[in-house]
């Protein structure tokens, strides 16, 4: 497997970070990080196996793992007494449970935004016929959509299995899907606006 300079160091990059943050969970005794850690370790074996294939740009690369850092971050740094991921950033909307916006939010909408960007190259990559055709960037968005689904599924997971977790209730779970949906929708309207000229398939 060959990679060039600047995707060795986007790995080191990325592997740095994982591991800081991995002896920060380990230490900390935070299980539900930890799974997510190997998650992310998954995600990366995967992205790098198929990197010779599917030719990922490197802007979307350093897309990828700025979100892995972020949520990282959002779990493991503590912000008066709370997770990263509880810190209410622009006070538009704070009725109980129901807050917006915080940063777990802006989080997903960033996410799964890059997660429908990811989807969109891979469609031009196998299905160069599809590009720039509506079907090619609702694919993309749908598919997005569906892995925000999954993991609200893996956090669901993590909440009944776990004794304590930073998870959330019904309007946490309710507000990430829909932050999901308006991430991979600007995704889309950005790739469909500037996409295809700034960013040649091949």
């Amino acid at each position: 497997m060959r990679f060039s300079r600047p995707e060795w160091a986007l790995l080191i990059f990325t592997l740095g970070y994982v591991g800081a943050f991995l002896v920060h969970f380990l230490t900390a005794g935070n299980a539900e990080f930890i799974g997510y850690i190997v998650t992310l370790f998954v995600f990366i074996a995967l992205i790098a196996v198929s990197q010779r294939s599917v030719r990922f740009p490197l802007w979307l690369l350093w897309a990828l793992s700025i979100w892995g850092l972020a949520h990282m971050a959002g779990g493991g740094i503590t912000v008066g007494g709370d997770v990263l991921y509880a810190l209410l950033v622009i006070p538009i909307v704070a009725a109980g449970e129901f807050v917006v916006l915080k940063y777990d939010q802006i989080v997903h909408f960033y996410g799964f935004g890059v997660a429908a960007l990811v989807l969109w190259h891979v469609l031009r990559q196998n299905f160069p016929a599809l590009d720039g055709s509506k079907t090619h960037y609702v694919f993309a968005a749908l598919g997005a959509m569906g892995l925000g689904a999954t993991n609200e599924i893996i956090e669901f997971i993590a909440v009944i299995s776990l004794p304590d977790t930073d998870v959330g209730g019904y309007y946490n779970t309710a507000l990430d899907l829909v932050f999901n949906a308006a991430g991979t929708t600007a995704a889309m309207i950005g790739a469909a606006a500037f996409g295809r000229r700034r960013f040649p398939a091949g």
